[in-house]
């Protein structure tokens, strides 16, 4: 008993315990960085399986956010790429990315729909997986000396699979394997807490590459982390009121603002220029700033 009430207590400030951490011990991350991937795939198999194929009912809510998801995240890039590509690429991803595979779990806990917003991470992510490698490959043509299809093909092998995969293995373990399906949705809580490790490995990368840049790129950087919070507040108020037209604020503000910024930085230090990272890792502190008073908010007026 006493144990569950230190979780609830501890669970609005893990985000930060692990920024914090990340920041202070980032140094040390090149030896775990490597489990990025891997983390980011048990967290999208927990979160699909909460939803089986007979819920997956794409709503006006899911076709409204994910319109502003891809046409936003294209229209800011090519609106700011004519006076910086590495401010263009690194606004654009902080809107592209798509939702945290911890959304449902804060948005449950702040009293919005789980299921509609699982099975809008489920399109926003599909829908990732199926654009990125054709849209990376135009933002970085000619620079790897790989010709379009062979970009396009190496791009996608990374990614696809990363994002598709757990999606399909979800299924085929409700199908084949329900009992264990069934052990891996009851325990929902556990993609919080990868998450958070998660963030603990791409903060440490991010500092690291911050810290390495010359003296000459801050102003740059400070750039980008302004234009990171303008994006972060904006998502989560049309999120907002998007999800309010639809009967579900929560889920809205979630599911558009909530962005999986562990796929994003990866995404940015692979595939775009690697200062463009520094716009999603600044991205982590603007929506894990907002999800904490959100929450402790909630506990608030709930004690």
């Amino acid at each position: 008993m006493q144990l569950a009430i230190l979780r609830q207590r501890l669970k609005p400030w893990m985000l930060p315990i692990a920024m914090a951490g990340g920041i202070l011990f980032h140094s040390f991350i090149d030896a775990i960085s490597f489990l990025a991937p891997y983390l980011i795939f048990v967290m999208l198999l927990i979160t699909f399986c909460r939803v089986r194929p007979s819920e997956f009912r794409v709503t006006g809510l899911s076709w409204m956010l994910i319109s502003v998801q891809l046409l936003g995240s294209l229209a800011l890039y090519f609106l700011i790429l004519p006076y910086s590509r590495e401010v263009a690429e690194g606004t654009f991803i902080c809107v592209f990315c798509p939702t945290a595979t911890a959304a449902p779990v804060i948005t449950g806990m702040l009293g919005g729909s789980v299921a509609r917003l699982a099975t809008f991470s489920i399109v926003s992510n599909v829908a990732v997986a199926v654009l990125a490698p054709i849209i990376f490959t135009f933002m970085g043509s000619g620079e790897s000396g790989l010709t379009f299809i062979q970009s396009l093909t190496l791009i996608a092998t990374r990614v696809v699979p990363l994002i598709v995969l757990p999606l399909v293995t979800a299924f085929a373990l409700l199908r084949f394997m329900p009992k264990v399906h069934s052990a891996i949705a009851s325990r929902q809580s556990l993609s919080f807490y990868i998450w958070a490790l998660s963030l603990f490995i791409v903060v440490g990368r991010a500092v690291s590459f911050v810290m390495s840049e010359p003296a000459a790129m801050i102003p740059e950087m400070i750039i980008l982390s302004i234009f990171s919070l303008a994006v972060c507040c904006g998502q989560f108020a049309i999120g907002r009121i998007i999800g309010r037209r639809c009967g579900d604020r929560i889920a809205g503000a979630q599911g558009l603002g909530q962005k999986n910024t562990v796929l994003a930085i990866w995404m940015a230090l692979t595939y775009l220029h690697p200062i463009a990272s520094v716009a999603p890792a600044a991205y982590v502190a603007w929506q894990n700033t907002i999800n904490s008073a959100q929450l402790y908010f909630k506990t608030r007026r709930e004690n």
